[in-house]
């Protein structure tokens, strides 16, 4: 029986106190469940947005390749928008090479790319300004929308993976998926390079939080319009970051989750919940997805000592 025939159905007990409209519902419900597609059970959808991407691309697929989950239960989309370097090319003779003449063990279920230009524009050493954020992750969003609606099939996971990460456990997907949530996150960090030669790790995505008791008071005094970004001194939010937890919260619920590494149940994204383009509850883009996942009563979940690494910048 399809997984979205309500429970009570399978109980004549329980059919017989529905009104007269409930049961012919049901019923036809059940005539049409022999021809209805259940979801691919087990199968992946790994989506990523793409600009001018070229020179990280061969670490992407090299981390990708040692992803530990059968490589015919995987889909791979990309979307490729406002590159004027070799990204669409490097990404056509990688899928030539995956899907034609790599080992079959080797190739994915399907490898698509598309183009879709926003003429967006905005120099790299203005990406991380304060006052460029709300347009740059309006584009971010439309963006995503526009590759989860395109690429989304029969999958039963989405996965969001940035084209710039730097490492990821091999075992990063079955990891997440044990904890059985609609979306969960790891924590991505960044490491630089101190004074002394040594590695210093800290919190890249600044997206993933959880509301505290002062960021809902200083929220319900914001105007309606008022759109709010993470990560910078001059705006506190008194939000919690994954950095925030103590040794024992493994895993945390939360209002907010970037897209560098986000495990989606296909199921949220089938209902509705995308990306928002436009202010919800003051924010867009993936903080706005998680919002509007909650919403819809979806789970939202991170894991604070889960981690894996972007590159700097």
């Amino acid at each position: 029986m399809p997984s979205w025939l309500p429970k009570g159905a399978q109980s004549n007990s329980n059919t017989e106190r529905l009104t007269a409209e409930s049961q012919l519902i049901i019923k036809n419900n059940k005539d049409v469940a022999p021809y209805t597609s259940e979801p691919d059970a087990d199968s992946i959808l790994i989506l990523t947005p793409l600009k001018n991407n070229a020179k990280h691309l061969a670490r992407y697929f090299a981390l990708l390749d040692k992803i530990r989950y059968p490589r015919n239960r995987i889909s791979l989309a990309f979307l490729v928008s406002d590159s004027t370097d070799n990204t669409q090319q490097m990404l056509m003779e990688s899928r030539q090479w995956y899907q034609e003449k790599a080992p079959v063990e080797m190739r994915f279920k399907r490898f698509e790319i598309y183009r879709q230009d926003f003429f967006f524009s905005l120099p790299r050493s203005q990406r991380h300004l304060r006052n460029k954020q709300r347009e740059r992750r309006v584009m971010m969003a439309r963006a995503r929308n526009y590759l989860w609606t395109r690429a989304l099939q029969n999958e039963q996971w989405v996965l969001w993976i940035d084209g710039d990460l730097e490492y990821y456990p091999p075992n990063i997907v079955r990891d997440l998926m044990v904890h059985d949530r609609d979306v969960i996150v790891p924590n991505c960090l960044v490491r630089r390079k101190t004074q002394q030669n040594r590695w210093k790790h800290s919190v890249y995505d600044r997206n993933a939080w959880q509301e505290t008791p002062k960021s809902l008071k200083m929220i319900s005094k914001l105007k309606e319009d008022a759109f709010l970004v993470e990560g910078y001194k001059s705006l506190k939010t008194h939000r919690k970051y994954l950095d925030n937890f103590s040794k024992n919260e493994t895993i945390v619920p939360l209002d907010g989750v970037g897209g560098t590494f986000t495990l989606v149940k296909a199921h949220v994204h089938r209902s509705g919940v995308g990306f928002p383009a436009w202010l919800f509850q003051h924010q867009v883009e993936t903080e706005g997805f998680a919002k509007l996942a909650r919403a819809h009563g979806y789970s939202v979940f991170g894991l604070p000592f889960y981690y894996i690494r972007h590159v700097v910048g």
